[in-house]
Formats: C-alpha cells, structure tokens, sequence
C-alpha cells in the first residue's frame, strides 16, 4: 500500500517533507491537527495543470470575445477586447503571471459576456470547449494536462481527513465545471473569481457584477477563510499571486516549472515567491527532479 503512495513522486526532500507533514498532522503529538482543521488549499493555474503559454479559462475567453468583436466592431477599441485585437503582448505578459491589474480587466469582461445566461448555459459552453479545444504545443484538451502527482496528493490528503480545496484567481463556475470528475472534489470545494448571482421568476442566472474582491494576491486568505471560517495547514501554489495563501498556512508547497521537455520551463511571476521559499522553508517542487511522470 506505502509504494503506491505518491507513486508519481520521486524520492527525496520534497516527497519526505509532505509524507512527514501528513503523518505528525494525523499522530498525537505536539504537531497534531484536528480532523476540522484539516484544511488544504491549492492553487490552480500552475499547481494543478499547465499555464503556459496563457491560462486555459484565458484560451476558452478569448474564443468568445472574438466572435463578439465580429458581431459589435466597436468592442475593439475596449480592453481587454483591444488586447487581444491588436496582440498586445505586455498585455498577454500580464496574464500569464497573474497581473491583478490585467485579470481584473478580464474577471469584469468575462462576468460581462455572460451576464443574463443561466448555470446550465455556461456549463454547457465550457464543456463544449473541454471537448473540442486542445493545447497549442501539447496536442491534447487541457483537461488532459493536469497533473498526476498532485491529484495523487489529493488522494493521500483525502484518505487522511483533509478536506481540498482549489482557490484560484481564475473563474470559480468555469472550475466547478470540470472540478469532480478532474480533481476529485465537490463543486463547493471550489473557491474563485465569480459573478454574482439573480434568482427570480424561478431562474438563476449571472449577473454583470463581479461577487467581491479578485482572489488573488491577499484575497486568497480573505476568501478562503470567508468560504470555510479557516486558514488552511497545507496549501500549494506556483506564483507570486499565491504567496498570501502560501504564507498563511502552516506547511506550503510551491511547484517549480522547471521542465521544459515535459511541459515549460519558466520562473517569471514567480521570482519573489521561490525567494519567499528559501527564506521561509517552504517546499519546493522541481517539476524535473520531483515529478516521475508530469500528466
């Protein structure tokens, strides 16, 4: 049963100081922590499945902006439709490493686009787009490319008592879509960027506004604590924008993409986060070293 544990991960520091937090959470001693406060968060972009070169939610986004650019022309001179018309590559730069000036202009288009259209609406689109859409250097749909070792840390967590949570600066309902068959957790489990909600006439449906603050950056804490009434022990991110969380837990993960011939190799948006790392003796993953298999 222990060779199957983690079976994904190689061998060395970063499997032994998560098989260690585990074990002194869940063993009575002075590191022991109740089955309540098990609370694990993970980041998404980057910690679960690839980023590069743009978030998927960004991929299924700008699909639909360009069809809306072709119905209303004049949609070209707004942000962040201008962006993508013009191939604005500072601000492409922005997104990738999670720039909360950037995201918010895309958070506020995308509860815009899909203002008035129900649950099942939506739903229906981004499934559409998880069947249809694949990777432009990895050949296969995105949901292919999440990553086996860290769905092989959920199922360690799980069969100790934690409960998992994914908090992500990108949108809560496009990852609810996809999130129990993908990841194995409940949609109320997913904690995110999201539009507020009508109901009347007996219909829900989104509205244009934007449900409280980004969660990014600071508000990953703020909206994981107003989501469960607690920090978490263990959370695992990948950036800079998860710093926040990382530092409000008491066991962080940080994945380090390092991996070109597997999936990219890159550090920009993350530099202040792997420094973070070394001066709180945080767990760092190297994708290369750490990770036998990656998808």
């Amino acid at each position: 049963m222990t060779e199957k544990v983690l079976a994904s991960w190689k061998d060395g520091p970063a499997k032994r100081a998560i098989l260690g937090f585990v074990h002194a959470a869940t063993t009575a001693g002075s590191a022991f922590v109740e089955v309540g406060d098990r609370i694990a968060t993970f980041d998404n972009d980057g910690t679960l499945w690839v980023e590069q070169p743009l978030p998927p939610q960004f991929d299924f986004v700008f699909r639909t902006w360009a069809h809306e650019v072709q119905a209303d022309p004049q949609l070209a001179a707004r942000q962040p439709y201008k962006a993508l018309i013009e191939r604005d590559q500072a601000f492409f730069e922005g997104l990738a490493t999670q720039e909360p000036q950037a995201v918010s202009t895309l958070v506020e288009a995308f509860a815009r686009s899909w203002a008035g259209t129900t649950p099942e609406e939506f739903d229906a689109q981004v499934r559409e787009w998880m069947r249809t859409v694949k990777h432009p250097k990895l050949g296969v749909p995105y949901v292919e490319l999440v990553y086996r070792p860290m769905l092989e840390l959920f199922d360690l967590l799980h069969a100790n008592e934690f409960r998992v949570f994914v908090c992500s600066g990108g949108g809560r309902d496009f990852m609810r879509v996809f999130a129990e068959e993908t990841w194995g957790i409940p949609k109320e489990n997913v904690i995110g960027s999201a539009a507020a909600y009508t109901y009347a006439d007996g219909k829900l449906v989104r509205s244009h506004e934007l449900l409280g603050s980004l969660d990014l950056g600071a508000g990953k804490p703020e909206h994981i604590f107003a989501h469960t009434g607690r920090l978490p022990v263990l959370a695992g991110g990948n950036a800079d924008v998860d710093i926040d969380m990382l530092q409000s837990a008491r066991f962080a993960l940080l994945v380090d993409h390092d991996d070109e011939q597997r999936e990219f190799a890159y550090t920009k948006g993350a530099e202040t986060s792997l420094a973070k790392a070394a001066e709180f003796g945080w767990t760092v993953v190297s994708m290369k070293n750490d990770w036998a298999t990656v998808f």
